[in-house]
């Protein structure tokens, strides 16, 4: 408060009069008196503080009054008068209107009374402006009448007011729960998004108001908003459950006292929210998108999101009360009258969601249950007499082929299943085939299993392929031909088929993925026939050479239909040889050879020179624009995995630096930050190493528009980790002193994420590249207050190394210790003394970089001399001065101006002249 002046001390004043606050307002008077020379000011502030004395005076007195004598009129008048002056116009309400009953006739108390109460009234409307606020924009929303741009505006200010805590509560206290009833009632899909959007911000982060809002509004109610066949709006639904979930669950930190487990135990709630989905998940009554959004809620909230947490209650629960619903969708066949209506989407997500559950599971009886429950479904919908029944139960045995494989894969192995799926393939009926045909290709995922189908389905494959007409059969049963003549990966020594079969197989399913007469489905499966193909060169060479075919595919990523993503991921990773590959050691290699052991063979297409032709295929062809709308998939439909495929796509992309350019102009940047900070470890890394790579060579602005530049830090910082490999670590450091380059904000946040002390770990490595990368960055950091003060700070050698690294024979590492010394000492006075204690090399390597060759060196070290000189110490000054820098300056100085090494030549000259100021030396003058 000192520190203000008295004008603003008495205005502060006067804010705490007037709200009541009587003990405050005295002190900002108090301390105004202290500071103030203007004798009108202080007469006005003395009044006003005499004015706060007094009505604690007249408080004292009328409360001491009113003690002895109840009754005493005069006293609770004073006192009221005294409280409408602080403000406190319902107790002074409450005084006159006594006076009034003991003095009905007074017109003093009357008078007062009736404008109190309007006062009162006043106050009430003023502090409710935004209860008004909220009516008004109900009204134009429930006015059909009312302009559609009005309406509109008014909608996104009740969603804006519902994300602020006081805007949900003022819409929630002013009956707005009740309105957004009557706004979803209109049936209006435009009416209902306001509503739902509103519910989730009055929701979020709200335990009470998310319970209050649940029992008002009603579970079943929600359900059957997030039912209708509106995409839109199911997915919004679908963001007031996760909200109400959220807060539920602990996305609420208020204090509620010791009533909050008697009040507000959520558990029945929660169980209830579960218990309903689930029942969505089967119900006819739903559309397909309302029931994507189900499953999405089911497979986002039933796994324990940390495998530490011992209760996995509600996956034993989903399991009990669910299961079956959940393989009643993936037995769906949608060529089948009387079926659920589902998306393109909906059964991968069902398949996912089985995985999740299955993995969430902690030891074998639970397992077992899971494994009973899928046997028993699945034998009792096998009916040799109703064939619908039959292709149900193996459709739902795909399913799980596709989720939790071992649990489908046992199925598969029992008694009559594989039977029956062959016994389907030869139905007349082209949907049992289709059926049939697509389970076989799912349960030959694994080699053993692979393998007995290839003794035993190639032949039956071959023969529906022949003889079928079906276009969509046709291609289904190419696709099992192409998964089982890849199950050798890219060992080229372990080819399933006759040379020239695979090239033969890829080239059909080009035809058909380019034929847009073909429905996206079937097209879909010749991307899957692809994806196994592509473990061979020549049909990777052939594919990227047929850019048709590339166009076609990166079309269909970027469609609504989402199941083809893990394919395409599959494909390109082929494509561009980025999957995992062991080390083979050459020793190992002619043992296994002379113990007659197999070793895998490397195609002729698979070394470097074809993958980079590969790559600029894919990159000419708009690979990146694909992968970017691909990233934005929901996060049921894009797993970890598939997550992980497409970071190391985008590695594989970014290994030119001439192909970066390409990559941020087709949105792959920003692209690249989710990858980066969700999904598998190996992923991240390999989307931040990506990241990092685009990141040291672009212009920051342009790579990750707007915030998202701030979100790339935290994946670089992590990439300084020492169990990354040396790339990685010199990859972000260049990134990180490219984006330390650029701004402020920047340079803070590299330091907030706990970069520093990576950093100048790395300044120490071995290896010369990354200390000079290390050195580059800490220069662009240390115009930063906090750097600063780490360099100030005593007890440690970082003062030391810098300097140190001046004297480096290296001439780029010198240039960037040199540069951030002289920001150092230019920008703390007290670093230029403390670098001469820190080492005793301080003047020979300063001598050594004003002599250096490279003016830019050069420039560096007079900078430093200069700041030197500037600083307030003296004995610094004159043994600078007395050294053989004075004849160093000297040289510098008179040289003739040189453009190639003015700026040097300038800082000498300064150097000379402040020299002279400070009167240590003296100007040179001819004899007359």
């Amino acid at each position: 408060i000192a520190q203000l002046d008295p004008i603003q001390l008495k205005d502060e004043g006067n804010k705490h009069f007037q709200t009541g606050d009587i003990d405050k307002a005295i002190e900002c008077y108090t301390s105004a008196i202290k500071v103030c020379k203007d004798k009108k000011v202080l007469a006005v502030i003395h009044r006003n503080r005499s004015a706060c004395h007094g009505l604690i005076m007249t408080l004292s007195v009328s409360l001491i009054a009113i003690d002895v004598d109840a009754a005493d009129i005069k006293a609770l008048y004073r006192r009221c008068q005294a409280l409408e002056k602080l403000g406190k116009l319902d107790m002074a309400f409450k005084d006159v209107q006594r006076c009034a009953t003991l003095e009905p006739k007074n017109k003093t108390f009357l008078e007062t009374l009736r404008r109190l109460g309007a006062d009162i009234q006043a106050k009430l409307k003023t502090t409710f402006s935004t209860d008004s606020r909220v009516q008004n924009m109900f009204e134009i929303l429930l006015d059909d009448e009312m302009e559609k741009d009005k309406r509109e505006k008014a909608a996104n200010n009740l969603i804006v007011l519902s994300r602020e805590d006081a805007g949900a509560e003022r819409i929630f206290q002013n009956n707005g729960v009740q309105l957004l009833l009557n706004m979803i009632e209109t049936g209006k899909p435009e009416m209902i998004l306001a509503a739902v959007r509103t519910l989730s911000g009055m929701c979020t982060g709200h335990k009470a108001r998310a319970m209050a809002i649940i029992h008002m509004v009603g579970i079943d109610k929600i359900c059957s908003i997030m039912a209708v066949d509106n995409e839109e709006i199911a997915l919004a639904t679908c963001n007031l459950f996760q909200c109400i979930n959220d807060s539920l669950t602990g996305g609420d930190n208020r204090e509620y006292g010791k009533e909050e487990a008697l009040v507000l135990d959520a558990s029945k709630d929660l169980k209830a929210i579960l218990l309903s989905l689930l029942e969505m998940v089967a119900s006819k009554k739903v559309s397909g998108h309302g029931r994507d959004q189900a499953l999405n809620l089911l497979s986002k909230n039933v796994p324990r999101k940390d495998k530490k947490e011992r209760d996995n209650s509600r996956a034993l629960f989903t399991i009990d009360n669910g299961l079956k619903k959940i393989l009643k969708v993936c037995g769906q066949v949608p060529e089948l009258p009387d079926q659920l209506p589902l998306t393109d989407n909906t059964q991968l997500i069902a398949s996912v969601l089985l995985n999740k559950i299955y993995d969430d599971l902690k030891c074998d009886p639970e397992r077992t249950n899971f494994r009973e429950i899928c046997d028993e479904y699945v034998k009792a919908k096998i009916d040799p007499n109703n064939m619908d029944k039959t292709i149900h139960a193996i459709n739902a045995i795909s399913g799980l082929l596709q989720g939790p494989f071992d649990v489908g894969n046992a199925l598969v192995g029992h008694q009559g299943i594989m039977e029956m799926m062959v016994a389907l393939c030869g139905s007349e009926r082209e949907v049992d085939q289709m059926v049939a045909v697509e389970a076989l290709i799912h349960s030959s995922s694994k080699m053993s299993r692979a393998s007995f189908i290839i003794t035993n389905g190639v032949s039956l494959l071959k023969d529906i392929y022949k003889k079928t007409k079906n276009e969509r059969i046709k291609i289904r049963a190419l696709v099992g031909l192409c998964k089982l003549g890849s199950a050798g990966g890219d060992d080229y020594s372990l080819r399933q088929f006759a040379e020239g079969s695979t090239e033969k197989l890829a080239k059909q399913c080009r035809k058909w993925l380019c034929n847009p007469q073909i429905d996206t489905k079937t097209r879909n499966w010749a991307i899957e026939g692809l994806a196994y193909l592509t473990n061979d060169a020549d049909v990777k060479d052939d594919f990227v050479e047929d850019e048709p075919a590339m166009k076609a595919m990166f079309e269909l990523a970027k469609s609504k239909d989402k199941t083809v993503l893990y394919s395409v991921a599959c494909t390109l990773v082929n494509c561009t040889n980025c999957y995992e590959k062991k080390e083979i050691i050459p020793e190992l290699v002619q043992l296994a050879k002379f113990s007659k052991q197999h070793v895998p063979e490397q195609h002729p297409k698979d070394k470097k020179d074809f993958i980079e032709r590969r790559v600029k295929r894919l990159l000419k062809a708009g690979v990146t624009s694909a992968l970017a709308v691909m990233v934005k998939a929901d996060n049921a439909i894009l797993t970890d995995q598939t997550k992980e495929l497409l970071s190391r796509v985008f590695l594989a992309l970014s290994e030119d630096p001439k192909d970066r350019g390409i990559i941020v102009a087709q949105g792959g940047g920003k692209a690249l930050i989710p990858l980066a900070l969700e999904g598998t470890e190996a992923g991240k890394v390999k989307a931040s190493h990506a990241l990092a790579k685009i990141a040291s060579i672009s212009n920051p602005e342009i790579a990750f528009p707007g915030e998202r530049v701030y979100e790339v830090v935290r994946p670089l910082v992590n990439l300084l980790q020492t169990d990354r490999d040396g790339m990685q670590n010199y990859e972000a450091l260049r990134s990180l002193t490219n984006l330390s380059g650029f701004s402020e904000k920047l340079r803070v946040k590299i330091v907030k994420e706990h970069a520093l002390p990576e950093i100048e770990n790395y300044m120490f490595e071995e290896h010369d590249q990354i200390r000079q990368a290390a050195t580059e960055c800490m220069c662009n950091l240390v115009s930063c207050k906090e750097v600063q003060e780490r360099y100030l700070e005593d007890g440690n050698d970082k003062l030391k190394l810098m300097v140190l690294l001046c004297g480096e024979e290296d001439e780029d590492l010198q240039r960037a210790a040199a540069g951030g010394l002289a920001m150092l000492t230019a920008a703390q006075k007290k670093l230029c003394t403390k670098m001469t204690k820190v080492t005793t090399q301080w003047l020979e390597i300063l001598q050594r970089l004003c002599l250096s060759t490279d003016p830019r060196i050069q420039h560096r070290g007079l900078v430093v001399v200069y700041n030197m000189l500037s600083s307030d110490d003296s004995e610094l000054v004159k043994k600078l001065i007395e050294s053989e820098m004075l004849e160093i300056l000297s040289v510098i100085g008179k040289a003739e101006d040189n453009p190639k090494r003015q700026d040097p030549i300038d800082v000498a000259r300064t150097c000379l002249v402040k020299a002279m100021e400070l009167g240590l030396i003296k100007p040179f003058s001819s004899p007359s």
